[in-house]
């Protein structure tokens, strides 16, 4: 399979911004980081949403070798957050971060997300990268916090990108794409599904956008330039999902 190439990233004349946006969800790199890095490194992008980041011992070192490899920095997120993460490249300017811990759910895992407001020219965008659970009531509750941290962040533009845990007809799922755009389904581009890299038959990995955001496209990179088979299937298990999104200017 291949695929069309998406817009580059740059700045037009009246101020927005065409940033190219990534969800991973890299299982703590306990996987080939090679590959991953050159999956990272070929998408081009100007944000990075992590999802299971490494957490424990030396999860900074491993992190900021990541991102060193793949032509990034560390933005927020990893342990402060419970796994979600934030990588930015050098066209962005960081106006502020935030690591948030959600509620705990005794038996379960400590979940958070990963947040930011940066600008790329003169636009301005709020950030926010989410592992949700994977117990319904708890994953339902945690949607609602999303939202409700997203639109705290005080940018009147926003993204939000993670493993959801959840197909579209689910309901945590219906509640965001109701609330935001699933930018996928805005502007459908690659494969849809994200689970699993050597059986592909689920979406439950998505970006989403507040409306005001022109969605040029999103979806997995499987086929497209410098993203190879081999490494979708070594990097990690869960597929990426890139969009190219076109942001106002502030």
């Amino acid at each position: 399979m291949t695929t069309s190439p998406l817009p580059n990233s740059g700045t037009g004349a009246d101020g927005s911004a065409v940033i190219r946006v990534l969800s991973y969800n890299i299982r703590s790199m306990r996987d080939d980081t090679d590959a991953l890095a050159r999956v990272i490194s070929a998408c081009e992008p100007d944000l990075v949403l992590v999802q299971e980041a490494p957490r424990f011992f030396r999860w900074r070192k491993k992190l900021a070798r990541l991102a060193a490899a793949s032509g990034q920095v560390i933005l927020s997120g990893g342990a402060p957050a419970a796994g979600p993460a934030l990588l930015c490249s050098l066209r962005a300017t960081v106006e502020r971060t935030e690591d948030v811990l959600l509620p705990l759910t005794p038996g379960l895992h400590r979940r958070g997300f990963a947040t930011a407001v940066v600008r790329f020219g003169g636009a301005r965008i709020g950030v926010l990268s989410c592992h949700l659970s994977l117990q319904k009531d708890e994953r339902s509750a945690q949607g609602g916090m999303l939202l409700d941290r997203l639109a705290g962040l005080g940018a009147e533009h926003a993204i939000a990108g993670g493993d959801l845990n959840e197909r579209p007809g689910g309901p945590t799922f219906r509640r965001l794409a109701d609330s935001l755009q699933d930018c996928w389904a805005v502007a459908p581009w690659g494969s849809e599904y994200t689970s699993t890299p050597t059986d592909p038959h689920q979406r439950i990995d998505a970006i989403f956008a507040t409306e005001g955001i022109e969605v040029l496209g999103c979806g997995v990179p499987w086929g497209y330039r410098g993203v190879t088979e081999r490494d979708l299937r070594a990097a990690t298990d869960h597929l990426p999902v890139l969009a190219a999104l076109r942001i106002p200017p502030a």
